[in-house]
């Protein structure tokens, strides 16, 4: 039983698993087990060039930071499972959480963030009652969101990043995450306001 596993492995979903990897620490998410579904094929970084990101370097290329994404994560936060080369199936909601069903396993988790990409390919039973047309993008591209609200579709579902309501922007995927996680450590923590910095 994972305490939150993420589905998706671009900007929103790495960050997310990013920062509930860095409070291991603290004593509310020691024992959290944490994974991320790292399903990465159909991410918009796979084509992006990045010259306007605060901190990234002109020219930075999104399949460098998919990769390089990849390797902070393990090298960082070894105890966030990355699950790789799983395509999910369905995500259905169960008395102790969700159960989430891969091409080729089976997981339970007490949460669920979905942070794949926006586009109205995403066929993922269990969904579809929460899809609508996405608010900020064109409608002649048939962009799809998961209705939510602050990040929370549902009783333990969270949604990150375009599929989340945001524009396709790097920056604004990677917040929308990085939100997620610190909502998620507050519930962990209680309601008490929770966030993770690094201090030199």
């Amino acid at each position: 039983m994972f305490d939150t596993l993420i589905i998706g492995g671009g900007a929103a979903g790495m960050s997310c698993a990013l920062v509930l990897g860095s409070a291991k620490p603290k004593a509310f998410a020691t024992n959290k087990y944490i994974g991320i579904i790292m399903h990465q094929r159909a991410s918009h970084l796979q084509s992006a060039l990045f010259n306007n990101v605060l901190g990234l370097a002109a020219g930075t290329l999104g399949s460098e930071i998919l990769e390089n994404g990849k390797t902070q994560l393990k090298t960082l936060y070894p105890h966030v499972n990355q699950i790789e080369k799983e395509k999910v199936k369905s995500v259905f909601k169960t008395p102790k959480g969700f159960t989430i069903i891969t091409n080729k396993n089976t997981y339970q988790s007490k949460i669920v963030v979905i942070a794949v990409g926006y586009t109205n390919l995403v066929n993922i039973d269990g969904l579809q009652s929460y899809l609508e047309p996405h608010p900020r993008t064109a409608i002649e591209k048939e962009r799809i969101w998961l209705k939510n609200e602050d990040h929370l579709v549902d009783d333990g579902l969270y949604v990150a990043g375009t599929m989340a309501g945001w524009r396709s922007q790097f920056a604004i995927a990677a917040g929308s995450g990085a939100q997620v996680a610190t909502d998620i450590l507050t519930l962990w923590n209680n309601g008490k306001h929770a966030k993770i910095h690094d201090k030199v």
